[in-house]
This record gives C-alpha cells, sequence and structure tokens, in this order.
C-alpha cells in the first residue's frame, strides 16, 4: 500500500481496534486514518483521547449495517484499504441475542464489501479489505497436540462464530467473485489495556478490586492460547503491508492456559501489586455453571504467519499479564467509568450535538 492514502477501519473505539488506529496513526504519519464505529456498549473514544490533536486522524460515527450510510461513506472518501474490525464479540450475548450478531458480523460485513466493490470497481487491484476475525470459527481441539491451522476445516458452535465464520466466506466469496483484493487473519484470545470488563481478564481485575467474586465456568478447565493486544495490532500491520493477496494468517500468542490456572495466576499478580495477603484473591473464585457449547480448547498454529511474514510475539504471558494489571491499576478511572457507562453517555452527546 502506497503511504499517501486513506484508511479506513472499523471498530476503532474498541479493544483491539483501539490499538490498531493508535498504531496506524503514530506509525504513518502520512495516512489519513478514518476511524469509523457505531460507539455501541463496547466502543470507547476515551480510547483514543490522546489521538484527537493528531491532523492524521478522523472519527466518524456510524453503523455499518446502515448500508446507504456505508455507501455515502466510500463515494465521500477514496478509501484505499479498509482494515475491518467491528463486530459483537461476546460469546454470552450472541447466545442471548443471535440477531444483533447477525446484523452486524454478517450484514455490516458484506455491505462494507459491497460499498468497496462499488467504489473500487475502476481500479480495484490498487486497494485491499482486510478482514478481522477469530480462531473460534474453527471450533474446538479435542487432541492435545493438535494446533488451528489456516487450512483446518470450520466447524464454529456459537451464534458468535458462526457469525465469523459466514463473515470470512463473503470476504472469500468476493475475492472469489469479484476479484476483491482481501486478506483475512484469524486471531486467538486477546488481552491488554482498555480492554471492555465483560471479559475475563478485565472482569477478574475489576472484581479483585471490589472484593466481588470471581466466576469461573465449570471447572475452569477451558483452554484458550493467549495473545497481547499490542502484538495483535503489530500483526495487522505487518498483514496489512505485506500479506499475500487472497490469504489467510493465523495469529496466536503461543500460551496456552487453563482458565483456572490463568484466575489463579492473576490473582497471584493482584494481590502482590495490592500489598494484600498471598491467596485473598484467590478466595474469591467461584465456580459457575458452565456456558453452553463451551468449547474446551483453542490453540494457533501461527507458523506461516513467522515465515513469510517475519511476525513473532514479543511477550511472555506472564510478563503481559503483569504489564496490564499494571495499566488498570493506573487507570481506574477508565474502568469505573466504562463499568458505570459514564463514558457512553459522554460521546454520545458530544457526537449528537455535531
Amino acid at each position: 500500500m502506497s503511504n499517501s492514502n486513506k484508511i479506513l477501519i472499523t471498530g476503532g473505539a474498541g479493544f483491539i481496534g483501539s490499538h490498531v488506529v493508535r498504531r496506524f496513526v503514530t506509525t504513518y504519519p502520512d495516512y489519513q486514518v478514518f476511524n469509523l464505529d457505531a460507539l455501541t456498549y463496547a466502543g470507547n473514544l476515551e480510547n483514543l483521547s490522546d489521538l484527537e490533536a493528531f491532523p492524521n486522524y478522523t472519527f466518524v460515527k456510524g453503523d455499518i449495517t446502515d448500508s446507504g450510510f456505508v455507501e455515502d461513506l466510500f463515494i465521500e472518501h477514496d478509501f484505499k484499504g479498509v482494515i475491518h474490525l467491528a463486530a459483537e464479540s461476546h460469546v454470552d450475548r450472541s447466545i442471548s441475542d443471535p440477531m444483533a450478531f447477525v446484523m452486524t458480523n454478517v450484514v455490516g460485513t458484506v455491505n462494507l464489501l459491497n460499498a468497496a466493490r462499488r467504489a473500487w470497481r475502476n481500479d480495484i487491484d490498487k486497494h485491499l479489505f482486510y478482514h478481522i476475525s477469530t480462531d473460534e470459527v474453527y471450533g474446538e481441539l479435542h487432541n492435545p497436540e493438535e494446533l488451528f491451522l489456516e487450512t483446518t476445516k470450520y466447524d464454529p458452535r456459537s451464534p458468535y462464530s458462526a457469525s465469523k465464520a459466514s463473515s470470512d466466506h463473503f470476504v472469500r466469496a468476493y475475492h472469489n467473485t469479484y476479484g476483491m483484493p482481501v486478506v483475512i487473519s484469524n486471531c486467538s484470545n486477546n488481552y491488554g489495556p482498555n480492554h471492555f470488563p465483560e471479559k475475563l481478564i478485565p472482569l477478574m481485575i475489576h472484581n479483585v478490586l471490589n472484593d466481588k467474586p470471581l466466576p469461573v465456568y465449570g471447572k475452569g478447565e477451558n483452554i484458550r492460547d493467549w495473545l497481547f493486544v499490542e502484538d495483535h495490532a503489530r500483526a495487522i500491520d505487518v498483514i496489512f503491508h505485506k500479506g499475500k493477496n487472497g490469504e489467510t494468517y493465523n495469529i496466536g500468542g503461543h500460551n496456552e492456559w487453563k482458565n483456572i490456572d490463568l484466575v489463579k495466576l492473576l490473582c497471584k499478580i493482584m494481590d502482590e501489586k495490592l500489598g494484600r495477603e498471598e491467596n485473598t484473591s484467590e478466595g474469591l473464585i467461584q465456580y459457575v455453571t458452565d456456558r453452553a457449547g463451551h468449547d474446551l480448547r483453542y490453540a494457533i498454529d501461527a507458523t506461516k504467519l513467522k515465515k513469510e511474514l517475519g511476525w513473532v510475539p514479543s511477550l511472555q504471558f506472564s510478563e503481559g499479564l503483569t504489564k496490564t494489571v499494571e495499566w488498570y491499576l493506573s487507570n481506574t478511572e477508565w474502568l469505573n467509568n466504562v463499568t458505570s457507562g459514564a463514558y457512553k453517555h459522554y460521546y454520545e452527546e458530544m457526537y449528537d450535538r455535531r
């Protein structure tokens, strides 16, 4: 991609998206970075308050499920590339409201693809549509030695993963049918600063700080591969600039942990940082009824990304987790604003006035 291009990043006010936006704005001053976000419950412009004065950063409030809005946005701006992160992503929410996931993850993705195809029809080869997905589309692993490859058969087992699998298929279909230049990446569980506290790690940090129970599904034996969010943003950067058209790349942290072991390690770090007696936080652990269709294990093989594009994760999990805890302890105001919803009302009012 040329360094004089307008780049659209969807979902840029969310957890992963905000780190991607920051990386592109600060690393590539010749890019004009447009951050499109609907500012739903997990979208928080407080994550990007440090970028507001950057001349190459523009925020656009809008919903990718609104096809007319998306079409107009592509007509107004000659986007040379799209990095598509906007998604509903919480499995529990997908179980209670699957249609919201169909609308955002499937319909929203197709709206973007349609708008890009029409806007780029005269010089489509000079553009790129980069779709960020999840390892959950592959289903679950039963063999302890097995890893997800880019060629692993899809077997989504929740409404969330089914919606992401569908969006992946649409992106590939537009590549094959219309010649749309695309890349796709499937990542493992992310963690790090600015994570909305409905997900495991920030939820546990928040609850420890407030002496609330630490809910662990089932016996806590589910295994996940954990990827530090800044490493993920760096991988997205590499794939966007060097990835091969039509290819898929798996991004993993090489950090497999059982949920219960992760929570216990987190409790240990929290006790140390808060000056509490050993095992104080661990006493807050409570086992709760397991999630419906809860996959036992995910694990990514990121060999292709390493061999072809030279990316490897920079942090071991204990180091990244400590860094994450320290960030939350230094940003309790951010955490309180997120859990209270104060951030949402402030930015909704600000952008509704514009």
